[in-house]
This record gives structure tokens, sequence and C-alpha cells, in this order.
């Protein structure tokens, strides 16, 4: 559950900070003062202090972690936050890594859950992690999908993804939830 609680907080953040993120770049960069304040404990020479720098530095980070004030996440975290939003027009923000650099291709696999016809050839998939996607071409597929059949998504053009059910030719799609 705080899994999922961490991944919508992420969506949210994004959505909510993407306009003043867009006006300043260098905000992007900056970390967190509460981590600042833990890395500059390196500069002090003396043991001790620096020893009791730290302690306290972590305790106040340990702090605002319990209170939701701060999210620690790893790359693996992040890759996760990132196939639960991926479908979604979200702005490209440094909060899910790669430094500016290219994105890689990102290809989402999962399994289908439920599916139905909410008119002649216009499917809606219901994916295993709760995903709704629907049909947005008049493609028409060989073999209907069924709950279990493994679905491949990756993106198209003019922010539509193509699915392949297993190994079908692709259908367009777009993510609705």
């Amino acid at each position: 559950m705080r899994k999922f609680r961490q991944i919508g907080l992420i969506g949210a953040l994004a959505l909510v900070a993407s306009p003043a993120l867009a006006k300043d770049d260098k905000l992007t960069e900056a970390r967190p003062p509460i981590f600042e304040e833990l890395v500059n404990c390196r500069t002090i020479t003396d043991p001790t202090e620096r020893l009791s720098c730290y302690d306290a530095k972590v305790a106040a980070m340990d702090e605002a972690e319990k209170k939701d004030e701060l999210v620690l996440a790893d790359k693996a975290s992040m890759k996760e936050a990132r196939r639960g939003l991926f479908g979604f027009s979200i702005p490209k923000l440094k909060i899910f890594g790669n430094d500016g650099k290219e994105e890689e291709k990102f290809e989402l696999v999962a399994k289908i859950d439920s599916a139905y016809q909410a008119s002649p050839g216009k499917w809606t998939i219901l994916l295993d992690d709760g995903a709704r996607w629907v049909q947005i071409d008049a493609q028409v597929m060989r073999k209907n999908p069924e709950r279990g059949n493994e679905i491949k998504i990756r993106e198209a053009a003019m922010g539509s993804y193509f699915a392949n059910i297993n190994g079908q030719r692709a259908i367009r799609m777009r993510r609705v939830n």
C-alpha cells in the first residue's frame, strides 16, 4: 500500500511542480536542503564533531522521511514509478533520472486482467496492475483478447501507443486511468 502511495505522490508532485520547474531549470538540479546539510558534514575536520554532525543530520533525514517530508527512492523504485505512470502525458522531469540524457525507450509487458468491447471493434483492456487502456483505431484482431493474455505496449506517435496482444498485429491505444 505504501508503494502505491509513493507512486501517487511522485505522480502528483510531477503534475503540480511542472509549471514551477519549467520556469527555472536550476531548480531541477537542486538537492533537498536536508540532504545538502548532511553532505556538508564531510567538511568538518574534527572527527568527533563530524560524527556528531552526521548523527544529527541522519536523524533529521529519518524524521523527515517518516513525516513524508522527504521521499527517498533508488533507481529500481524510480523505474517502477515510471512503469506505473507509463501511458500518461506528464512532463519529463529529473525525478525519474537520466539527467537530460536521451530517454530510453520503454516497453510495458503485462497480463490482461479483463477485456471488453465498449463499441464494435473498440476494445477496453484492464491490465493486472490496474491500468485501463482503450483502442483508438479500427484495427481488427484475429483473436479477441482474454484474461491472462500477454500484452506489450510501446510508445507510438502523437501521444498514442501500440499494443501487441499475444503476438498479434499491433493496435493503437491510449491510457485512460
